[in-house]
């Protein structure tokens, strides 16, 4: 197995280690700048003592203190330049480096003033302080050593003198203050490793809030006390079409009522009364249209004033659309049911008085008038026969036959007919876009075809004579990116008419696909209920948005066939 080096051996091996204290690389600096300075000083004064005392210095002492000064103005300057001007990073091999040349520098000074007896003898306490702060205990208690060795040989051997209470009191000043300082240091140290940890791991816990909240589709808003911004994630701010960054810190409630009322109030009474909104729709100004959204809110408590509010907002129109069609499709299925019945029953008799005015019409003393309206009735018969056909076609409406159909080519052909049919006029515009591949389906080929038939239909007689207009139908295969969540449709497909005409009234949206329902002139209502139908039929769904200056758009998804994708319209027919 593998061991991880220890510090002390990636030392032996040559590796510069980092010093780890309870200093910062900023703060270490500074004392290393105070260091350098005190060194140059000590070297500086040293010299000129001797220079003023030329006369009666030893020339062993004029010669090593010049060489103190000149090796001190040599390496001063690069350690400067590497910790300061540089900015290197000063490792455990640096710094123990300069502690062995001050030592060295200061024991110099202190012999040649006095050696115990020397007043420069307590810069000692200095030094030792100054690398104990730089160093971890150990380094530091290994400097007062080498200073307390280095000090007995000078008192020892370089002054002839014995070592007495006050060279002992000295030393035993050194190593209580290096002990001291290097415990100072390593429990700022640990407390300074275990802060850095809490820091990281508070910063990491915002990153990792801040990237969940940012990517979320729900909106998340607070207010502090004050009523002022706090927050607000990315789907906040396009909900609301609010800034951030201009109203952060800012009292926003005033704005945020102009959006929506319903989420002002909700703001409010919950930093009033204290009671979080557990859940309500409200509508929110959007691009002119108003939306539903639904809210919650949260309150946190402050130690004084009013709580902080959190606000969680979805904007559920999906929703609501997906329960106006589930809505929808029960109300025609309750209507196909009861009206299948009815119009069976309507059918039979007026089959009855068709015949008996034929009948009556036969007759050889039968005058004008009699004649004028036995063929109105007929006519009249006539067409609420078809009327009741194609009802009864609505009510029974199924798949019949059902196989592996490329979209595309219904897509085409249907928009073909249009074109021969009379509805359509010079100033509309039918243009296709369609998926590059085959976009294959399974199910009825009349019944789809019936449905992008009646669309197109539908879009080119609600144009304006007289006005350009332009029709598009497009079939995509894209995969599930472009369906709502809450329809579950498997492997999609998607089939768009639009048109850029007039639009539908907001108050005829609800009933365009209810039986009957029309407002074109002559228009049975048949046609998008049929639509409905049969895409129900195909477990479809079929989506309508409309806007008076955009125009109308009718969106109908289908379950596709992936497996079949490779497959070309020969085979599959």
């Amino acid at each position: 197995m593998i061991r991880a080096k220890t510090p002390e051996q990636r030392a032996s091996n040559g590796v510069a280690l980092p010093v780890v204290t309870a200093l910062t690389a900023d703060r270490r600096r500074d004392l290393l700048r105070w260091v350098y300075m005190t060194r140059i000083a000590l070297a500086g004064g040293l010299f000129a003592a001797a220079a003023l005392a030329w006369s009666t210095a030893s020339p062993a002492q004029t010669l090593t203190t010049s060489l103190a000064l000149v090796v001190t103005l040599i390496l001063t300057p690069i350690s400067y330049w590497l910790t300061h001007v540089k900015r290197s990073q000063p490792s455990a091999n640096f710094v123990y480096g300069q502690a062995v040349f001050d030592v060295f520098l200061l024991t110099l000074v202190v012999h040649l003033t006095g050696g115990s007896e020397s007043v420069v003898a307590p810069f000692y306490i200095l030094l030792i302080t100054a690398y104990a702060w730089m160093l971890p205990l150990g380094g530091g208690l290994l400097v007062a050593a080498m200073a307390c060795m280095v000090y007995i040989l000078d008192v020892v051997w370089g002054q002839g003198t014995t070592i007495d209470s006050v060279v002992a009191a000295q030393l035993a000043i050194f190593a209580a203050v290096a002990l001291a300082v290097g415990l100072i240091t390593t429990k700022l140290t640990q407390a300074g490793a275990e802060l850095t940890t809490v820091e990281h791991a508070l910063e990491q816990l915002r990153l990792d809030t801040g990237d969940i909240l940012g990517n979320i589709p729900t909106a998340v808003l607070t207010l502090d006390g004050e009523g002022r911004l706090a927050y607000a994630n990315p789907a906040a701010e396009q909900l609301l079409t609010l800034d951030s960054k201009t109203w952060l810190e800012k009292p926003v409630m005033e704005e945020l009522g102009q959006r929506s009322s319903g989420l002002k109030r909700a703001l409010e009474r919950t930093r009033s009364y204290r009671i979080p909104v557990a859940s309500v729709e409200i509508r929110v100004r959007k691009n002119g249209e108003s939306v539903p959204v639904g809210v919650s809110t949260a309150i946190l408590e402050r130690r004084e004033g009013p709580p902080s509010v959190t606000a969680i907002m979805r904007d559920i129109s999906d929703v609501k659309r997906m329960e106006n069609l589930r809505q929808r499709t029960e109300r025609l299925e309750a209507v196909a049911e009861l009206s299948a019945s009815l119009a069976h029953e309507i059918k039979n008799p007026l089959a009855s008085i068709s015949s008996s005015v034929q009948q009556l019409e036969l007759k050889e003393d039968a005058d004008a008038d009699d004649k004028l309206l036995s063929s109105l009735i007929l006519k009249e018969s006539d067409r609420l026969a078809r009327l009741l056909s194609d009802f009864i076609d609505f009510a029974r409406l199924r798949v019949e036959r059902s196989r592996e159909l490329d979209l595309r080519e219904i897509a085409v052909h249907a928009t073909q007919l249009v074109r021969q049919h009379p509805s359509y006029r010079s100033e509309v515009t039918l243009e296709t876009e369609l998926h590059p591949e085959a976009v294959w389906v399974s199910g009825d080929e009349d019944l789809l075809h019936r449905v992008v038939t009646n669309l197109v239909l539908n879009a080119v007689q609600a144009a304006v004579p007289g006005r350009k207009t332009k029709v598009e139908v497009e079939v995509f295969s894209e995969g599930d990116d472009f369906v709502p969540e809450e329809l579950d449709i498997p492997n999609p497909v998607l089939l768009r008419v639009s048109d850029n005409g007039p639009g539908i009234a907001e108050e005829d949206l609800k009933r365009i696909f209810d039986p009957f329902f029309s407002r074109r002139r002559g228009g049975t209502g048949l046609g998008l209920a049929i639509v409905h139908r049969a895409v129900q039929e195909h477990e479809g769904t079929i989506m309508v948005t409309s806007n008076p200056r955009t125009g109308t758009q009718f969106t109908v998804y289908l379950p596709g066939r992936s497996a079949l994708k490779t497959r070309n319209p020969e085979e599959a027919a």
